[in-house]
């Protein structure tokens, strides 16, 4: 499923239990700073990226970045920051705004809709995705993607 993932890892989750899953996907994604959140219209991806910026410790109110395309926020002496491409038209949108500085920057990117770029991004990157289940429940799926040979936890 992930040729070049590391490490790949699969949890069902409600609303009430994001905030530890969150903490917990932080960890696995082992300071890997771009984020790839998949995920059909409405699935959670910006309610996920809410709580991994709280788990990063991001004090600022996180939310989506749907006109705007990006979002910034302090931590600390850093900054996160949080894309959604999905009112792009085309990759060269993505690219003039300087998408790949942010990329490269050392800073947390998550991108939400990040299949609208494929040429942009990164080969180091953590790709996770959300599937909607009954009620509020969500499956979370996580890779990451460094080139190595995939295990599983």
């Amino acid at each position: 499923m992930y040729p070049d993932a590391r490490a790949v890892a699969s949890y069902r989750v409600d609303l009430e239990g994001l905030d530890a899953l969150a903490n917990t996907l932080i960890g696995i994604g082992g300071g890997v700073r771009v984020w790839l959140i998949f995920g059909e219209m409405g699935s959670g991806k910006t309610t996920l990226i809410k709580a991994l910026c709280a788990a990063l410790g991001v004090t600022d109110t996180v939310s989506s970045p749907s006109f705007s395309i990006v979002n910034e926020y302090p931590l600390g002496d850093e900054k996160v920051y949080h894309f959604d491409f999905y009112r792009i038209r085309s990759e060269q949108e993505a690219y003039d705004i300087g998408t790949e500085e942010y990329f490269y920057s050392g800073s947390y990117c998550f991108v939400e809709w990040p299949e609208k770029i494929p040429s942009l991004i990164p080969a180091r990157h953590v790709a996770v995705s959300i599937t909607a289940g009954d009620d509020d429940e969500r499956t979370i799926a996580i890779a990451i993607h460094d080139g190595e040979a995939e295990t599983r936890f």
